[in-house]
């Protein structure tokens, strides 16, 4: 796949790297879930989505807010900041808006090849995260 420079990737609405963002997410949940063991498929299941939704992504967001760079905080703004979002039944629209930043955060990082980043701030979440 293509690497985009950080102005390209700039370039892209919040929403567009939120869209992408959420499955680079998904799949580091996922890994993180994998390696802890065997399970069976309902558990497996039940962990990545308490871990995939709205309110644990908030809580990533408020986490992530105090380690990073100058590029990535404003990308984590303009997504918490985006227009057009409808939250889900199951969260408010605080919460939905902080879990879209943190999805366009790591989309952003994903098409800049910035996977060891993505990796760290993901390890920080798993850290300091209270689920």
């Amino acid at each position: 796949m293509k690497i985009l420079s950080r102005p390209d990737a700039k370039r892209l609405s919040p929403t567009t790297l939120a869209f992408y963002g959420d499955s680079v997410y998904e799949l580091y949940v996922r890994r993180h879930i994998t390696e802890l063991g065997d399970r069976p498929s309902g558990e497996l299941h039940n962990m990545s989505v308490k871990m995939a939704r709205a309110s644990f992504q908030a809580a990533a967001f408020e986490i992530l807010t105090s380690v990073l760079d100058e590029d990535e905080a404003e990308i984590l703004r303009r997504g918490r900041n985006a227009t057009g979002l409808n939250a889900p039944k199951s969260s408010n629209s605080a919460e939905y808006h902080k879990a879209t930043a943190v999805e366009a955060l790591f989309g952003y990082l994903s098409l800049t090849g910035a996977d060891k980043r993505i990796e760290e701030l993901f390890n920080i979440i798993l850290t300091q995260s209270k689920g």
